[in-house]
């Protein structure tokens, strides 16, 4: 099979050309309509340079240095400078998928015809990421102002042939060896262009993308999971009826509860009340409400959505070359819209994983549980069911408010006080990274639970679509009830089931696309 291509032209780029380069490997070329651009825009760089007045990032040095003319003999050497200077991180290496989201977005605004950056280097950044080359990134050394700089110095660096790097083969070994084995040649850098490729919001909003896709896939299993738990809990389904959620337009609200009631349709669980039982009036707010707290995580991840789709049109850096050909300095690498939106994803994954939980404990208490054993357990006493695997659910929860912190109310400044307010978004990107994969956990804990609830119902039978995952997830080696096991092998193929999102997979087939 030919292996995909994502042609970079002027006008930005599209969130899945983010995914598809950055964790499938798509190669990326430049379009005759970006190297055209490119060339015009460095031809005014060019002009600039010539001049005997200073032009900031042209011909003066940076930040708080900004007031230094520097003349033509030391430029080479003070863009060399500035790549080696800051590519200052520290910390474990950050993935490689972000690396190459990273960089992929970089080259999306070098190729906009906005920077002054010459053909040939955007094309050394296209050959190193269709050659499989990964710079070493380090987590700690962005506060998300002037972009994510050291993350971006260290690409930077492995484009001049130094600094370390991941090889197609997973090794890491000194970048300039990598270079010169897919036969690439180092850059040399020339006026702006060390600035040009460090001067961006590119982590940040290529962790954004990311986490987007994630969360899609998520809020439709939590939205499985809640219907599992639900009939497992012998609820009803009224509350999820359309004409309920018509009165209250959220349509993230409206998409989660139509998604419960593709799942439940044709259920012999719901509405029923254990023998003995007094009536139940309503379900509890974590099952009743459930599509009112994953809707508005849902109309959140819409928001979100619109803003990486802006900053995704963008061309981020400082200074620029306008249209007319003027180089203007600005301030539109300042991350604050990114990285607010990290962080309200951050605070609706948290409560999302919070009433997930809630569920899970109310399918393991017997006074709460409408007739389930304790725990689930098969001889309770004897067996302790799925209580620790709510421990670790809780534990995940306990984590996921502390990640809801908002990193975007700090600030501390930096550069001598030029840099004097900050918007932290490299932070707020990867907590989130965090959070997600708390996330992912919770709903496959809930997931492994509900579906042993339903399967204890003896004589009632399970909606179809709920038949479905149950017998998926069976199938992918998750076990039902049954005595006390090893649990963490169950529980790693749930986290699985749910991340590679195969419990989606399983219902849409009876329910249609869920939204």
């Amino acid at each position: 099979m030919d292996m995909q291509t994502v042609v970079l032209g002027t006008s930005g780029t599209t969130p899945q050309d983010v995914i598809d380069v950055a964790r499938h490997g798509a190669r990326v070329e430049l379009s005759p309509e970006a190297v055209q651009a490119l060339a015009a825009s460095r031809a005014v760089v060019d002009a600039l340079a010539a001049k005997p007045e200073p032009v900031y990032g042209v011909s003066t040095g940076f930040g708080a240095l900004a007031t230094r003319h520097i003349s033509q003999e030391l430029r080479a050497q003070l863009q060399r400078n500035i790549v080696r200077s800051h590519a200052a991180g520290m910390g474990p290496r950050v993935e490689r998928e972000v690396v190459r989201a990273l960089m992929f977005l970089r080259l999306k605004t070098v190729a906009s015809g906005r920077t002054g950056v010459r053909p040939e280097v955007a094309q050394t950044m296209a050959d190193v990421l269709n050659a499989g080359i990964t710079p070493v990134v380090h987590e700690y050394g962005s506060l998300g102002c002037s972009g994510d700089l050291a993350p971006l110095s260290h690409c930077a660096l492995a484009l001049m042939g130094e600094g370390d790097a991941e090889g197609p083969d997973g090794t890491v070994r000194p970048a300039g060896e990598l270079l010169a084995e897919h036969g690439i040649t180092p850059v040399e850098l020339k006026e702006k262009e060390g600035l040009a490729l460090l001067n961006g919001t590119d982590g940040m909003l290529g962790m954004l993308i990311m986490a987007l896709a994630d969360l899609d896939t998520l809020y439709k299993s939590a939205d499985v999971t809640a219907a599992l738990s639900l009939e497992a809990l012998l609820g009803t389904e009224k509350v999820l009826e359309p004409e309920l959620h018509s009165i209250r337009p959220h349509p993230g609200q409206a998409a989660s509860a139509a998604n419960m009631l593709a799942v439940l349709k044709g259920s012999g669980l719901t509405g029923h009340f254990q023998a003995g039982e007094a009536p139940r009036v309503q379900d509890a707010y974590s099952i009743r409400c459930a599509p009112q707290v994953a809707g508005a995580g849902r109309d959140t991840l819409a928001h979100a959505r619109l803003v990486a789709e802006r900053e995704l049109a963008a061309a981020v850096d400082n200074p620029v070359v306008l249209e007319d050909g003027q180089v203007r300095s600005n301030g539109n690498f300042h991350g604050a819209p990114v990285a607010y939106v990290l962080d309200f994803l951050a605070i609706a994954a948290a409560d999302l994983g919070s009433i997930a939980e809630r569920r899970t404990d109310r399918l393991l208490d017997k006074n709460r549980s409408h007739g389930l054993p304790p725990f689930l357990a098969e001889d309770a006493g004897v067996d302790s069911g799925l209580m620790i695997a709510q421990y670790t659910q809780a534990a995940l929860v306990s984590e996921m408010k502390r990640l809801a912190v908002p990193a975007s109310a700090d600030s501390i400044p930096s550069s001598a006080m030029q840099e004097d307010h900050v918007s932290m978004g490299w932070s707020a990107a990867r907590k989130l990274r965090t959070a997600i994969g708390n996330l992912n956990r919770i709903i496959a804990v809930e997931l492994y639970a509900a579906t042993r609830g339903i399967e204890l119902r003896e004589g009632l039978t399970p909606a179809p679509a709920s038949r479905a995952a149950i017998d998926a997830l069976r199938a992918a080696g998750v076990q039902g009830p049954g005595p006390d096991r090893f649990l963490a092998p169950d529980l790693a193929a749930a986290d699985a089931f749910v991340r590679e999102g195969r419990l989606v997979a399983a219902v849409e087939p009876v329910t249609g696309p869920l939204a």
